[in-house]
């Protein structure tokens, strides 16, 4: 119930504009602001992933959901290049909107307010 903001990335371009968003940004940010960063890993090779991505992934300042199968990032309607955000209050969806720039991204995210 104190989710905020889902942020859903279908592809490797979408989830590069997340990681751009977030540059510079300290531990925690995305958790201050009961956001949820969800990101589709499915066509990435097993092999690319386990060796390359994952480790890569541990490194960053923001946790990420993974959805290694496909299973809930294709309920959401969103163009592959864009990043899906759902504004939530208290489980429900309030609207929704796209991004397909970093700077945008960022300056939307910086207007939730931390709790």
């Amino acid at each position: 119930n104190q989710l905020q903001v889902l942020l859903v990335a279908r592809s490797m371009d979408a989830a590069k504009l997340v990681d751009t968003a977030l540059q510079g940004k300290p531990k925690g940010y995305l958790e201050q602001r009961h956001t949820v960063f969800l990101a589709d890993i499915s066509r990435m090779p097993k092999v690319i992933a386990t060796l390359f991505a994952l480790p890569k992934m541990r490194d960053y300042n923001y946790r990420i959901l993974l959805d290694r199968d496909a299973r809930i990032t294709p309920r959401y309607p969103v163009d592959a290049t864009s990043v899906l955000w759902l504004d939530l209050r208290d489980g429900k969806l309030q609207g929704q909107r796209s991004f397909t720039d970093a700077s945008e991204l960022a300056q939307a995210l910086e207007a939730v307010a931390p709790q």
